[in-house]
């Protein structure tokens, strides 16, 4: 047991094949989570008081129980495990969570091995899904209104050395190859779907990362939900966006994203060219961008590579939700658009060239130094001066930042603002 415990802190995502119509299996590689020190204990998702409604029993071990019984002997520990305990107490029932513990963790072995893959039979699903239902489809605490998800640390969830298990042993289910996409589908519903989406407003960053891979799998298993999922989550980032304004798992779906959107056929349907424009673009506008947006620009990288006319699209968006009271933000935005400007046409600059130029110059001419010198740089890439600030506009660019880099140039407090400003205006 001791082992699996080791092996539960990473699993392989073995490589997936990509579907007809062009969408990827890719599994998302598990990210290694550095986890905070210390566990701040202020939210459990664990009912108080909630307690066990029946006594453990100790179970004989299901590698020494005859072949011909051990089915029926994993019903019966499938539903010990339907028991729920109060972690909020760690000294009450301690002797029938550990029963408890020590039998989810015999199970997700035995499941690993070859005979164990055998035992995922269609009788035994909807026992096996009630389990995973119990344990994991929970309300979820809500925030307190002072937690600041960028200073303060996460709560912890008690409940963890059980749901890690439970989390372990259903991405064992979900990938086995034993398991019958159609026939897992009558148990592992839409609605089951839904409450497993509900699961990455957790706090708990461990349990974030098991939802997140699981969720992926699921994806690639069951073809039909790809729809679903897709709008589930785009449904996620509207309430975030324009209701709530608090969620902790977008940096998460937006991984999965990353890897779905790179599967999309190509030329993009015009769901997928919604997404952008209602979902993915308007994420800019949050205050916690910051906590996300390495995430969210890959997703949006993504979307040029496909279909390089989403340019416009994205940049008018850029602009639109340009973080002016943020200095940290505006380099972050900064660096973003010049990944997508190195993509960009002549015609698509045409399309958007005042704006955009008024941008910048708003950037060198501000006070911050960091993003004045993030602006300056542009005037560093090849392609950018060529084809984006080349001679030929001379006459729509310079109008906007000749009076910001000439009193840069003359005398700023930050050398290395003067200095490039001056090499900008040599230019």
């Amino acid at each position: 047991m001791k082992g699996f415990l080791n092996k539960v802190k990473g699993s392989v995502a073995a490589p997936a094949k990509e579907d007809p119509k062009g969408e990827s299996h890719e599994t998302t590689p598990r990210a290694d989570v550095i986890l905070p020190k210390g566990h701040n204990k202020r939210r459990s998702s664990m009912a108080k008081g909630q307690k066990a409604q029946v006594i453990l029993k100790e179970l004989p071990l299901l590698v020494e129980t005859p072949m011909q019984k051990r089915e029926t002997l994993f019903k019966q520990k499938l539903q010990l495990c339907q028991t729920i305990f109060n972690f909020d107490d760690p000294e009450s029932d301690a002797r029938g969570k550990e029963i408890k513990r020590e039998t989810l963790v015999e199970l997700a072995e035995y499941v690993n091995t070859p005979a164990g893959q055998k035992i995922f039979t269609e009788a035994l699903m909807p026992d096996i899904v009630t389990m995973v239902k119990m344990n994991l489809f929970r309300t979820l605490p809500p925030q307190t209104e002072d937690f600041d998800p960028e200073e303060d640390e996460p709560a912890m969830e008690p409940a963890w050395p059980h749901l890690q298990v439970v989390y372990e042993f259903f991405l064992r289910f979900i990938v086995s190859s034993e398991v019958n996409g159609k026939v897992a589908k009558k148990y592992v519903d839409l609605p089951f779907i839904s409450s497993w989406i509900d699961l990455f407003d957790t706090e708990d960053p461990r349990e974030r990362d098991y939802v997140k891979t699981v969720l992926h799998r699921m994806y690639g298993k069951f073809m039909s939900y790809r729809s679903f999922i897709r709008k589930a989550i785009s449904q996620v980032f509207f309430r975030y966006i324009y209701e709530t304004g608090r969620h902790n798992g977008i940096g998460e779906l937006l991984e999965i994203l990353g890897s779905i959107i790179n599967g999309f056929a190509i030329p993009l349907k015009k769901e997928h060219l919604q997404f952008l424009e209602k979902a993915l673009i308007p994420l800019h506008k949050p205050r916690n961008v910051a906590l996300y947006h390495p995430q969210l620009s890959y997703c949006i990288s993504q979307y040029v590579e496909k279909d390089p006319e989403t340019i416009v699209t994205i940049l008018k968006g850029l602009i639109r939700f340009w973080p002016w009271n943020s200095s940290s933000k505006q380099v972050l935005f900064l660096n973003e658009l010049e990944e997508i400007m190195e993509l960009c046409r002549g015609d698509q600059i045409n399309q958007i060239q005042d704006d955009l130029f008024k941008l910048l110059a708003a950037c060198i001419a501000s006070e911050h130094f960091q993003v004045a010198e993030r602006a300056l740089y542009f005037w560093n890439s090849e392609h950018l001066c060529v084809n984006v600030l080349s001679q030929s506009r001379a006459p729509v660019f310079l109008p906007c930042v000749f009076g910001p880099l000439s009193k840069n140039a003359q005398g700023h407090w930050n050398q290395t603002v003067e200095g490039l400003a001056q090499s900008v205006l040599k230019m």
